[in-house]
């Protein structure tokens, strides 16, 4: 099943919107960083794609600077491909 990322520089923002979207009654992930994500704080916030509009807003409702941008995984057996989305 493929699935978002939302990458950041700061390990407190990525945490922080986590606690935003699961109190929102989202239900998210926080993971180890993919290399092929490129940015790394070591931890990113994984969620379903269909959830991608409201973590936009929550994004946008808050002073993210550390943000890095969003990755589309698409899993293709044992590969996983990222795609930067703008």
């Amino acid at each position: 099943m493929n699935f978002c990322l939302a990458v950041f520089r700061s390990r407190n923002e990525t945490l922080y919107l986590a606690n935003m979207l699961i109190a929102a009654g989202f239900r998210v992930m926080v993971i180890n960083t993919p290399k092929d994500a490129g940015l790394s704080c070591g931890i990113s916030l994984r969620f379903d794609e269909r959830i991608l509009g409201a973590v936009k807003k929550c994004i946008a409702s808050r002073p993210f600077r550390s943000f890095g941008g969003f990755y589309r995984v698409i899993v293709n057996g044992g590969r996983n491909t990222y795609i930067k989305l703008k």
